[in-house]
């Protein structure tokens, strides 16, 4: 028996703000401060919502948002900010535990 696969894209499994907001927060702490990585999370959650809507919140264009947000690159944090609140998430900081020091 052959097995058959399809290409995953988390963007449709995405549906609630909670998700998104889990997704990003799982993506954060696995990103190794890797801004690309994270900049391509959040163009997740972005499709997920609808890139269109979210040009439209941020002033920015679909085609410019779709690079910014494609983990080539390294946004600009101004558009990061501009697409977290977008998105209706919010960023927060907490204390890095004794053992997660570097």
């Amino acid at each position: 028996m052959q097995t058959t696969t399809a290409p995953y894209d988390v963007a449709e499994f995405l549906e609630t703000p909670e998700e998104m907001a889990a997704y990003l927060e799982a993506c954060i702490e696995e990103s190794e401060a890797d801004a690309a990585f994270i900049a391509k999370a959040l163009g997740d959650i972005a499709r997920a919502k609808g890139m269109t809507q979210i040009a439209r919140e941020t002033g920015l264009s679909r085609e410019s948002l779709y690079k910014a947000l494609s983990g080539d690159r390294s946004p600009s944090f101004d558009t990061i900010l501009k697409v977290v609140a977008a998105l209706g998430l919010k960023f927060s900081a907490s204390v890095k535990q004794e053992a997660e020091v570097v």
